[in-house]
């Protein structure tokens, strides 16, 4: 198994070492968890998620994994099986959130908002991610976010100067008042590499892509990446590090300066810069 970024090739054996180390590094690197940590794994079913459950269960840390349903057609409950199938194959503690539930099923909320429901239904998974870390009082939140889904993050933000996105994204965002501590173990990894790693380790994953995420821009950054991994393999990862070392501490320190102050939700809690959160607007414009 060749990988030109990292001028290296690998049998299968080998390979599994390789991404150990990977993973290793990042944590170690970015101060992202400790042994001590109680960990809550956000899990969607996709290779990434699992395969991030999975190689910290390996490396000895403490996890539970969340699922959250969304109620999406032929999508959710295939999702949500494999999931369970996965956690009780590999012993793994695992809290279901279930939207259908909480009034917040996608296609409901779909039909009743006038704006694309890629949007709400991440502000959705991000709100109930965060409240199920807090209230199960999880040291840590784990995201499956590898190296494509960063700089494709990272390229989106930087196209529109959001200062605000860029002062804080990167694999680790400490806890604050009302705000989980938020870690992504896959950073240095990329989509493919994790992929592998699937395939080797014989997780069965979904990969059936959302009925309503069509057109979705982060698919068009992640080929534009690739193009230019191709032939300049390795930067990727350059420019990601190159971003954390030098960019995030630059509007970091402005966003601090400028940075709006926020205040608990008047109906859940939640932290907020309006008088009622995104979601709870979400709820209010599908239930009336």
């Amino acid at each position: 198994m060749a990988l030109p970024s990292h001028h290296a090739g690998f049998c299968a054996s080998c390979y599994l070492e390789f991404f150990a180390r990977q993973v290793e590094r990042g944590i170690r690197g970015q101060g992202l968890l400790t042994r001590e940590d109680r960990v809550l794994v956000a899990l969607s079913g996709g290779k990434d998620s699992l395969a991030l459950a999975l190689e910290l269960t390996r490396q000895n840390y403490q996890i539970t994994g969340l699922f959250i349903d969304l109620a999406i057609p032929g999508s959710s409950d295939l999702a949500r099986g494999l999931v369970e199938r996965f956690c009780a194959r590999h012993g793994i503690a695992l809290l279901v959130q279930d939207m259908a539930r909480e009034g917040l099923a996608i296609p409901l909320v779909r039909a009743r908002l006038r704006r694309p429901v890629c949007s709400a239904c991440g502000k959705i998974k991000r709100y109930w991610f965060n409240r199920t870390a807090l209230e199960g009082e999880y040291t840590a939140l784990a995201t499956g976010h590898n190296l494509d889904d960063e700089i494709a993050r990272l390229t989106s933000n930087t196209l529109r100067w959001d200062q605000a996105y860029l002062s804080d994204q990167g694999p680790l965002l400490e806890g604050e008042e009302g705000f989980a501590r938020k870690v992504k173990p896959l950073w240095r990894l990329s989509e493919f590499e994790t992929a592998n790693y699937a395939f080797l380790m014989g997780i069965e994953h979904h990969y059936a892509p959302c009925p309503y995420g069509k057109g979705a821009s982060f698919t068009t950054y992640k080929h534009l990446w690739q193009q230019l991994e191709e032939n300049m393999p390795g930067r990727k990862l350059d420019f990601y590090q190159g971003f954390l070392e030098r960019g995030r501490p630059v509007f970091a320190r402005q966003e601090a300066a400028d940075g709006t102050a926020l205040a608990p939700c008047g109906r859940c809690g939640y932290p907020t810069s309006s008088a009622i959160c995104g979601v709870c607007r979400i709820k209010e414009a599908v239930h009336g």
